[in-house]
């Protein structure tokens, strides 16, 4: 049974329309909730109220912490420095491996206890010396509203907005979404229809669409990631079959990451992923094209660093969330052979390291 809602904390959105019966259907996503009068979607924060479509979560997070930028994961775009991440909760996925079930399965609108306007936010962000704001932990797709009018605070202060997101989207609010966001990390959880119907209850063509709207029809810097799940997605046929498509479509220079698995939520009895897994699927994307490839959730300071595709040379060094050697111009080519770093870089890396701070609002 939906929990009550409370009028009085909806938000009007605008990606819905009413339907012949007197139900609404919520556009956001390809799942399409069509909810009755008081009815709330699979991601739990948006409902009917009214007779339209409205956000519940507007204003309300499950927390506020600065993390390394390189922990979302993305190693292109402001190595080194601070990000001022946030999350609300729900999900308009239902991932049985999801790593962080218990804000994005959340259906406890208390776990909402921080609250902060989109300027507060933007405002905090900037007094604690974050480079760019995260909208994460849980799916940005689903608390639009909220994130876009984040992003534009954050604008207005110069600081910069990363979505962390699984790309299922529908693609008039994709459209809508991307003209405020910087940077993203989009989760490809899989390359075939059956593992994202299956333990997903989505659809793989939606998010290969997305990943192909970022990459051509916006600036949005762009990197990937897939979580390896032994005996799920990680058979070399698939990643070939995935690499090869991220070459062919979106083009070598967006980078891949590839991270271990542990066993969670509803996947309580599968292993974790082997670390030679995960140094498999990084030679299948080096061998098929892919300039740069990385392995997450294990510690491996070769396949963590940035190395020159055309001369191999280091170009960043990583350990764990730590920078050491720093091998770019200013113009982010290898100070080696010259060739180009595709990416988002300051001049020097950042120095804020793996400190993880949390952020108390109000």
């Amino acid at each position: 049974m939906d929990a009550i809602i409370n009028p009085s904390e909806a938000f009007p959105t605008r990606h819905w329309r009413k339907l012949d019966d007197g139900r609404v259907e919520c556009q956001i996503c390809p799942r399409l909730c069509k909810l009755h009068e008081g009815q709330r979607g699979l991601c739990f924060v948006r409902g009917n109220v009214g007779g339209a479509v409205a956000l519940l979560s507007y204003g309300r997070s499950s927390g506020f912490c600065i993390d390394p930028i390189e922990k979302k994961p993305l190693n292109h775009f402001l190595p080194g420095t601070p990000i001022f991440s946030f999350g609300t909760a729900g999900c308009n996925l239902a991932c049985k491996f999801c790593q962080n079930w218990d804000i994005s399965k959340s259906r406890e609108m208390d776990r909402l206890m921080d609250q902060a306007s989109p300027e507060a936010i933007a405002f905090a962000a900037q007094q604690t010396g974050c480079r760019s704001v995260a909208y994460t932990y849980n799916d940005p797709v689903i608390f639009h509203e909220y994130a876009i009018d984040t992003a534009i605070a954050c604008r207005e202060v110069g600081v910069r907005s990363v979505a962390v997101s699984a790309g299922f989207q529908c693609a008039e609010p994709r459209a809508e979404f991307y003209q405020y966001m910087d940077a993203a990390n989009i989760d490809l959880k899989a390359f075939t229809e059956d593992f994202y119907h299956r333990l997903c209850g989505g659809h793989l063509q939606a998010v290969l669409e997305t990943l192909e709207y970022i990459k051509h029809e916006t600036n949005v810097w762009l990197e990937i990631t897939t979580l390896l799940i032994p005996g799920e997605n990680d058979s070399e046929a698939e990643l070939e079959r995935l690499t090869q498509w991220v070459v062919e479509k979106l083009g070598p220079d967006v980078p891949l990451h590839f991270s271990a698995f542990h066993p969670d939520w509803k996947m309580l009895n599968t292993v974790a992923t082997p670390p030679s897994t995960l140094i498999k699927a990084r030679q299948i994307a080096l061998k098929n094209g892919i300039h740069h490839a990385y392995v997450g959730n294990v510690h491996n300071r070769d396949a963590a660093s940035t190395w020159c595709h055309q001369c191999g040379h280091l170009l960043i060094g990583r350990d764990w969330y730590e920078l050491s050697e720093w091998n770019l111009t200013d113009s982010g080519t290898c100070r080696h052979c010259g060739a180009s770093c595709a990416g988002v870089f300051d001049t020097h890396p950042g120095a804020w390291g793996a400190k993880r701070q949390a952020v108390r609002m109000g």
